[in-house]
């Protein structure tokens, strides 16, 4: 990634992160990783977290309760809390890890398989990374990989950071 000049490229890498281990180690090790062997004051690091989609209600519940416009809002303020936490988690890290990164954020809502892949096309970013929940077959072919899903449909490189497996259940 050197220009003409020999000089390092800027780059724009997005980092998709919610609320799992498994998204900030994905950060973690790509502050480690990734940024420390380029100049990281010449990168931008773009931190994505999209809120899942809103459960779609309708005036009664499964029991025959109304849901009140109040119930509805404490909903969506509880999302958004989420999402702000989460992302200023993700900021904290970036400062602790490297000083000199610039970090943008973005905060979506829908589907992350979707967003993530449209986010990537649209920033024109140099790389996506993400972490793994490392589900099994079956869990996976119920809940989908969003890590998967994104590798086949980005154009861009995609980098999938497992989390190391822990030792302590082990002998």
């Amino acid at each position: 990634m050197a220009d003409e000049m020999g000089a390092a490229k800027e780059r724009k890498i997005l980092v998709a992160v919610d609320e799992s281990e498994e998204s900030m180690h994905a950060l973690s090790w790509c502050l480690k990783n990734v940024l420390v062997s380029n100049n990281p004051s010449r990168d931008t690091l773009i931190l994505l977290y999209v809120k899942p989609p809103r459960v779609v209600y309708s005036a009664l519940d499964g029991t025959g309760y109304l849901l009140s416009s109040d119930i509805m809002a404490t909903m969506q303020k509880y999302n958004n809390d989420i999402a702000d936490c989460v992302i200023e988690k993700a900021k904290r890290m970036c400062r602790e890890q490297v000083q000199d990164v610039k970090v943008e954020t973005i905060i979506e809502h829908g589907d992350p398989r979707d967003l993530i892949c449209q986010a990537a096309e649209k920033l024109h970013v140099d790389m996506l990374v993400m972490g793994s929940h490392g589900y099994g077959l079956i869990k996976r072919a119920f809940l989908g990989s969003v890590s998967n899903h994104c590798a086949q449909n980005v154009k861009c490189p995609v980098l999938i950071v497992k989390r190391p497996k822990s030792n302590s259940g082990s002998k």
